[in-house]
Order: C-alpha cells, then sequence, then structure tokens
C-alpha cells in the first residue's frame, strides 16, 4: 500500500471532484511544476481557478480522518477544488533546493490575489521546510484581509506549533477585532498564557468603556490566570450580559481554579447543568455566534 500523504490525498480528491478536462489540464501543469519551471508553475497557479473552477472539494468525514492521519491537525473541510489544485501545485514544485523553493513560494505571496493568499495560507501545515514559514504565518495574523487572517487562525494547526507567544496572541486578539470565531483556532487551551489573559481583560474594559459588546468567547483563555478583577468582571457578566455573553462567562468560571469562581457559578444552576452535560460548551458558543 503507497504511504497517504498531504500530496496523494489531494491528488485523489482532486481526481474525484474535476471533469475529464480539467483533469487532464491539471495534470499536465503538476508535469510541467515537478520539472522546476518556475515560470510555467506560476502561470498555472494563477490560471487554476479558470481551468478546475471554484467548487466545493466535498470532503466526507472519512476524508477528513485520512488528513488527520496524513498530517496531524491537518483539516482541509470547507476547501474549494482550485485552493486543493493550487495546493498540490506548490507540493509538486521541487523543494530539495530550500532556497529556491522558499523563494518561489515569496514571489507567490508576494504577487498574490486575495484568493491566492487564502490558498498559500491555508497550505502552510503541509508546506516543505516547515520552521521557514514563520515569519510567513506572523504576516498573516497581521492582514487585514479577514479571509486571508482566518486561513492562517482558523483550523490551521501552524500557529499553535510555530508562532511564538506575542504572534500568538496577536493572532487571537486580531480575531476578536476583526470579529473571527476563537474555537476553530487549533490550540486555543493549550496556548493560553497569562500576558493573553491581561490583554484579554484590558480588550473588554476598552470595548466596555466605548459602549460596544464583548464576544463571550473572549473569556475563554482568561480562566487559568483568572484574579479577583476578572471575577469582578465575570459576575458583570452574568449579571448583566446577554444570553449567549453569559453563557461564556459560566463556561469560564466551570474553568477557573479561584474558589469564589464556583459560587459564582452556582448562582446560575441551570448554566452549570448544561455544562456538566456537554450541552453548553465553546464549540455550541461558537455554532450560535455563526447563526447570528
Amino acid at each position: 500500500m503507497s504511504e497517504t500523504t498531504p500530496e496523494t490525498l489531494l491528488k485523489s480528491w482532486l481526481d474525484r471532484a474535476l471533469n475529464e478536462k480539467a483533469t487532464a489540464w491539471l495534470e499536465e501543469r503538476l508535469e510541467n511544476a515537478a520539472s522546476g519551471d518556475q515560470q510555467k508553475f506560476f502561470l498555472s497557479f494563477g490560471f487554476t481557478p479558470r481551468k478546475v473552477g471554484k467548487s466545493d472539494l466535498a470532503l466526507s468525514a472519512e476524508d477528513l480522518a485520512d488528513a488527520e492521519q496524513a498530517r496531524t491537525g491537518w483539516n482541509p473541510r470547507g476547501w474549494s477544488v482550485d485552493q486543493a489544485a493550487r495546493t498540490l501545485l506548490v507540493l509538486t514544485f521541487p523543494s530539495d533546493d530550500k532556497e529556491r523553493y522558499l523563494d518561489s513560494l515569496d514571489k507567490l505571496f508576494s504577487t498574490g490575489s486575495v484568493d491566492e493568499l487564502v490558498a498559500l495560507y491555508q497550505s502552510l501545515p503541509i508546506l516543505p521546510h516547515q520552521e521557514a514559514h514563520k515569519l510567513r504565518a506572523a504576516e498573516g495574523v497581521r492582514t487585514n484581509i479577514r479571509t486571508a487572517f482566518c486561513a492562517v487562525a482558523h483550523r490551521n494547526p501552524y500557529p499553535a506549533e510555530f508562532l511564538d507567544e506575542s504572534a500568538w496572541n496577536q493572532m487571537v486578539l486580531k480575531a476578536l477585532f476583526v470579529e473571527a470565531l476563537l474555537d476553530p483556532m487549533i490550540g486555543m487551551d493549550e496556548r493560553s498564557n497569562k500576558d493573553l489573559a491581561h490583554m484579554l481583560v484590558d480588550f473588554a474594559h476598552e470595548r466596555w468603556a466605548a459602549g460596544r459588546t464583548v464576544s463571550p468567547e473572549l473569556w475563554r483563555n482568561v480562566a487559568p490566570y483568572v484574579d479577583e478583577g476578572a471575577l469582578n468582571d465575570l459576575e458583570k457578566v452574568l449579571r448583566e450580559g446577554t444570553e449567549l455573553e453569559q453563557k461564556g462567562a459560566a463556561l469560564t468560571l466551570s474553568k477557573c481554579p479561584a474558589g469564589r469562581a464556583a459560587e459564582l457559578l452556582s448562582s446560575r444552576p441551570e448554566l452549570a447543568s448544561a455544562i456538566e452535560t456537554g450541552e453548553l460548551s465553546w464549540s455550541r458558543i461558537a455554532e450560535e455566534l455563526e447563526g447570528n
């Protein structure tokens, strides 16, 4: 049995998704990419959507399980066929010459359209020379293009594995600022840290002072480092927040080591019960936020 790799999986999914004409075009362009012809590689990358379309790759649960097996944390759910084809082209281009490979990627990133950047950022966890893409990922965290930011931040294991604490914290805050969900970020709980907790509380105070709402997801990373001031904030949310904000506060309190947290949570037995049964979770809150 041949080894299951991201490259072989992408190839099999595209063979299944594309018509005969699009498949023939892609196979020819993959041959060109494999030859190392940089100019043809760039042209193929740019023309991909016109030749293969932009339909959903339509991955099954089994496909996603195969992706996880091929690369821990890799989750191409929601990818389109052009994104998959562009990623396959990038994986096919020779990477033995590290400097030339990275130079080619740099050129794609520096001249890429929004759609091209999304495909490139999504591909970070499966590219050769993983350590070499840290600055590129950090750049994606700073972008003002929301779709490109989400390509780095959502369902992407690369940031949790390679970004330093400062860049990670910036990514979480940026997500809140652009109103992107936090739950799809891989490593949210594992990468929580004291500095981030303080930054999040300060961010909440700034939002309140400006008369703006605070995402219920904000408190998730505060729980391990909660102090008396943060407990007072959570008590305020339980008392005055929207229903969804109160759910977020209750979940946070359920994870707080501070003694008064249990007392505050006990004042809302219906929320405590929902947490205990699994009816209330961060994923459920994200689903509700996405539906609003």
